[in-house]
């Protein structure tokens, strides 16, 4: 299961995600987390507590950034862990998501 931490700092939102990104934590985001991030006009998803992610998170990641960009809100995706980055990049999501979201 994932929590969030919520940093917000005007128009700017930062995202503190702490927990696996997993099936577990599909409902929670999709329901109750991206209707906040659509008050921001950036946002910063931060994955330094973030050890693992498997296949339901990485299409919540892809649904929650494509949301967003839809509505053109800038996201940055920070600190990811390398062994997380690696599976990232397997599955190439800096080419899919854009490499400047990745900071």
């Amino acid at each position: 299961m994932i929590e969030v931490k919520l940093l917000p700092d005007g128009e700017k939102l930062t995202v503190d995600l702490i927990g696996d990104l997993d099936i577990d934590s599909t409902e929670l985001v999709e329901e109750k987390l991206i209707p906040v991030l659509e008050q921001y006009r950036k946002i910063n998803l931060v994955f330094t507590n973030v050890p693992f992610v498997d296949s339901s998170g990485m299409g919540l990641l892809l649904t929650v950034v494509h949301t967003l960009q839809e509505k053109d809100i800038e996201v940055s995706i920070s600190n990811v862990r390398e062994d997380v980055m690696e599976v990232f990049d397997i599955l190439q999501l800096p080419e899919i998501l854009g490499e400047k979201v990745f900071i």
